[in-house]
């Protein structure tokens, strides 16, 4: 198949005989591998002045250090139903830990990011019995915040460490491990690590441990099944009551299959992908991961903090043109950044396209960056809980700006009404807003705890499971997805989804507070920030920079900390007394954008917010002047919202009448 165009190519692809699929994700790369087994697979440079000297590995070669690291765990004691989590920067050896770890196991994705206490809630909710993470390293924190965390989690029996310090050669690997020495007695001592690691706890040392082990063959003689939990990762937000997310092998092999179907040729033999997203992101997994495995794709690991390492935006064209990269997934903010980022007679032309996900792609932006560099972004949809891909825009038809695109062959999406008590009424008609739905064998199947799936699978009566996704939506004529409302409040922020409740928890931890509301503030280079609206108790009082250094002790993880709390004397209430936090996104959004403006030099604009059911949010701002109409097009187009522009009367001459000058940014 050489990919999809329209929706009757997923139609056609849907009433083929299905080829036999493999059962597992090991077996998947397997597949993959045997395409050429010479072929490149996996290329990884450490910072991005290095990128033209990377680490290469072969397809065989990956098989091999997956195998290795597959048979390493087993002879640990994982097996089928044992966890091994990973906390881990974007590195070759977190490859090997996640498709090693589910071929002896289950594997569990957590954020490097996170402080010490989210961690430990994520491995105590996970039952983690392994945890792979880095061993200490001059300038690097993550070791002091893991190892603070291992006392408080009773299942692990084993930690194998991964050591920066084997990326180095010669004369700067001797260096390395003598700085990595000194580093071990400055936090721990005379005792080393082994004192400063629970008792129970054994440790190992991640490439030593996998040396010995036979890359040949699995040694576990166990059949891995599609029905097997190969995956859990954390969804629902990033902070919180930890929310995890389990997916069986089948699950992870449909997608992976799905959007090979879905892509075609774009993906597969010849083809590099380059990997800037983190890997403890179904994104990166899945898309930059399994996916360009399975078909034989080359994968471009690049730096350990992916698009956040020093130098990766600023070089990124240099590094398109030395790997020929055809193909890369990132965030708008990401595409934000590589705007200002000048091509410079750089030779682009092999890539083919940008994938987009994780937030809503502002038009203006997605317009700018196809024209300034000649390259096609694709937006699409998925949730960690349909395990990566649900939709995207056709790679070979109609890109439509705004679109989700068309959902993927062989599952199911579409729009549903509900009634109030949110049960299933009817199928949307074409264009409708609805509650979108989707069903087939990428859905997972269930959260960690039982308590927490109550609400999210819909019946629709017709034998299917359908999974209720939490966005409203609707579906146009011609089977093409537009988002026009997120039911869920969770705050993303650059890629990161913040849960609301674990600030407003916080804040509600300070005597003086009696309501808290944490809301989204729109902004052009994250996406999202998140502000805080606090009314205090009668006769208390707090200032608001009081109330910000005190949440700044109370939230583990730092993107969750608010950029800004707003004490009001009242918050806005629904008729029933619930906070209705539309209103403080609506204030939110219009001072954004006000402030975005004056930034940019449109002073006493009036910005009016207008949520439409069908359409979603969009904005009106009327202008003093007319000369201001490009400005304000340009900054406004930054934005994921539709708008319109119009100049106040007083500044117009006589015949001239106000109107909108047409020029949208957003879902339309």
């Amino acid at each position: 198949m050489k990919g999809v165009a329209n929706l009757g190519d997923v139609l056609a692809i849907e009433t083929q005989r299905q080829a036999d699929l493999p059962s597992n994700t090991y077996e998947m790369i397997c597949r993959g591998a045997a395409i050429d087994p010479s072929a490149p697979a996996l290329s990884f440079f450490a910072t991005a002045d290095d990128y033209a000297s990377p680490e290469r590995w072969t397809y065989s070669e990956l098989v091999r250090d997956i195998t290795r690291t597959a048979n390493m765990l087993s002879r640990l004691g994982v097996e089928r139903d044992s966890v091994v989590a990973y906390v881990l920067p974007n590195l070759p050896e977190t490859h090997f830990v996640i498709w090693g770890a589910e071929a002896a196991g289950i594997v569990c994705a957590i954020n490097p990011l996170l402080e010490s206490e989210a961690i430990g809630e994520l491995l105590k909710a996970s039952g983690a019995s392994v945890l792979v993470t880095l061993a200490p390293f001059p300038g690097i924190d993550l070791w002091q915040r893991v190892q603070s965390a291992l006392a408080g989690v009773p299942a692990l029996r084993d930690l194998v460490l991964v050591n920066l310090a084997d990326r180095m050669h010669g004369e700067k690997a001797a260096a390395a491990r003598t700085q990595q020495r000194r580093e071990i007695e400055r936090l721990h001592g005379e005792g080393g690590l082994r004192s400063a690691v629970p008792a129970q706890i054994r440790i190992h040392e991640f490439s030593a441990a996998i040396a010995s082990e036979s890359g040949v063959a699995l040694n576990d003689s166990r059949r891995i099944s599609t029905d097997d939990v190969s995956s859990c990762f954390c969804t629902g937000g990033t902070t919180g009551l930890p929310k995890i997310a389990m997916r069986q092998h089948g699950n992870e092999v449909a997608n992976a299959w799905n959007a090979a179907q879905f892509f075609g040729e774009s993906i597969g033999p010849g083809k590099t992908m380059f990997c800037g997203l983190p890997l403890f992101h179904v994104n990166a997994v899945m898309v930059t991961g399994l996916l360009a495995f399975s078909r034989g794709a080359h994968v471009v690991l690049g730096t350990p903090q992916g698009y956040r390492g020093e130098g990766v935006v600023r070089r990124f064209w240099e590094i398109v043109e030395h790997y020929r990269i055809n193909f890369f997934s990132g965030v708008p903010t990401l595409y934000g950044s590589l705007l200002d980022v000048p091509v410079d007679g750089h030779d682009i032309s092999s890539l083919e396209y940008g994938l987009c996900g994780a937030a809503p792609m502002p038009v203006e932006l997605l317009r700018t960056f196809q024209d300034r560099t000649g390259i096609r972004i694709l937006e699409g949809y998925g949730l960690t809980e349909g395990t990566c891909v649900s939709s995207a825009n056709p790679p070979l038809g109609e890109r439509r700006a705004g679109s989700i695109g068309l959902r993927l062959p062989g599952q199911a999406m579409k729009a549903v009404v509900v009634d109030g008590t949110g049960r299933y009424v009817r199928d949307c008609v074409a264009d409708e807003v609805g509650q979108l739905v989707i069903s087939g064998p990428n859905v997972f199947v269930g959260y960690s705890r039982p308590q927490q799936d109550s609400g999210i699978w819909m019946e629709l009566g017709d034998g299917r499971r359908w999974l209720n996704t939490g966005d409203l939506g609707r579906c146009d004529a011609d089977g093409y997805f537009w988002l026009t409302g997120r039911k869920k409040e969770l705050i993303i922020r650059g890629g990161h989804n913040i849960d609301p409740a674990a600030i407003e928890e916080a804040l509600h931890r300070h005597p003086a507070v009696q309501i808290a509301a944490a809301v989204g503030r729109p902004d052009m280079h994250a996406g999202e920030l998140p502000v805080a609206y606090v009314q205090l108790k009668p006769g208390a009082t707090a200032t608001e920079a009081e109330l910000a250094g005190f949440v700044r002790d109370e939230i583990s993880e730092r993107a969750a900390v608010p950029k800004g709390i707003r004490v009001v004397d009242a918050m806005p209430l629904t008729g029933v007394g619930k906070i209705f936090k539309p209103a403080l996104k609506r204030r939110e959004t219009a001072d954004a954008l006000r402030s975005a403006l004056a930034e940019a030099g449109v002073e006493d604009a009036t910005v009016s917010i207008i949520e439409d059911n069908a359409r979603g949010v969009s904005v009106h701002v009327e202008l003093p002047d007319a000369e201001l109409k490009g400005l304000a097009g340009s900054t406004l187009g930054r934005f994921p919202f539709a708008f319109s522009l119009t100049v106040a009367a007083t500044s117009q001459s006589s015949d001239e009448s106000t109107a909108a000058i047409g020029t949208l940014s957003g879902p339309q």
